[in-house]
């Protein structure tokens, strides 16, 4: 079985930093799992790694589709486990390190999405109906079928309403019922899960509120305003600081209000990642509150890691 050190968390936590040292300890490589660094381009709004960031640690899955693809979780565990093969197959040890739970999931507990095949124009009918109707009364559609998934994901979020409508109408079945059977196949990995937290969540907000200046003072108003110049077709405007600033950019509201609002937003996130990730008896947490006590912080990864006997 292939061993694999899992970092996981709410955005601001620390993630970045810890998984680059765990690879330099243990001799790994990254692989991302955030759903919006895998696309090219939306470097300061995803809060990309940059050079410095990675520490000439190898990262797979950032910057590899275009803002105007489509991408889909069947995909991402694809090129995650192919990732995964190829570190091991060089006797490195592959480090997950994100927020988007449903990725991680799709990888660590080797989920087959090949059952539950999508259809083209089944999708388009849906994406023109939610052109038409909006995003409320298709999150309300996917209520009626299946409340559950509907309270997972968000409204705003209209990829995922529209896949898990279009799955149930092709399945008949809820997205936890398809989740269930494609678990059947074992996975091949073994799995230390450690997830970063603050016990203060008011430290974390700060936090967040204080990456959001950055970016803002880093260029968020020029990328946002080259990207939208560029593609028409925008899948990945879904990221939050994309769809906030864009009722700036088009005169509706000021930059002051569209800055609060990707706070918000952001912070709403990491609510719903922490949610999502609470529910996983597998992690272990660390509180990353006091991250003067850096060296501490990484001595009780490490701890984890050895309790874990993957290696």
């Amino acid at each position: 079985m292939i061993p694999v050190i899992v970092v996981c968390g709410p955005t601001a936590s620390g993630k970045t930093a810890v998984g680059v040292e765990l690879a330099r300890i243990y001799g790994g490589e990254v692989i991302s799992a955030d759903s919006m660094q895998i696309y090219k381009e939306l470097r300061i709004c995803t809060a990309k790694p940059d050079r410095e960031e990675m520490g000439g640690i190898p990262h797979h899955l950032i910057d590899i589709i275009s803002p105007d693809e489509s991408f889909s979780v069947a995909q991402y565990a694809e090129l995650a486990r192919q990732a995964a093969e190829d570190i091991r197959s060089r006797e490195k040890i592959p480090i997950v390190v994100g927020g988007t739970g449903l990725y991680i999931s799709a990888l660590i507990d080797n989920i087959d999405f090949s059952h539950v095949s999508g259809d083209t124009s089944l999708r388009k009918d849906l994406e023109q109906e939610a052109r038409e109707l909006g995003t409320e009364a298709m999150h309300e559609r996917l209520r009626s079928l299946d409340p559950a998934a509907a309270e997972a994901i968000h409204p705003n979020n209209i990829i995922r309403v529209i896949r898990a409508i279009e799955m149930n109408m092709l399945s008949g079945r809820t997205v936890a019922e398809n989740k269930q059977l494609s678990r059947l196949t074992p996975s091949p990995y073994k799995v230390c899960m450690i997830g970063l937290h603050t016990e203060d969540r008011a430290v974390l907000y700060g936090r967040i509120n204080r990456r959001v200046d950055k970016m803002v003072e880093h260029g968020l108003e020029d990328e946002v305003r080259r990207v939208y110049s560029r593609y028409s077709t925008r899948t990945a405007f879904n990221a939050i600081g994309y769809k906030e600033m864009l009722p700036y950019i088009d005169g509706r509201c000021s930059l002051d209000e569209a800055i609060d609002k990707i706070k918000q937003g952001t912070r709403n996130y990491a609510k719903r990642q922490l949610t999502w990730f609470r529910r996983d008896d597998r992690i272990s947490w660390i509180d990353m509150t006091d991250i003067v006590q850096y060296d501490g912080i990484i001595k009780n990864c490490m701890n984890m890691v050895e309790k874990s006997e993957i290696m």
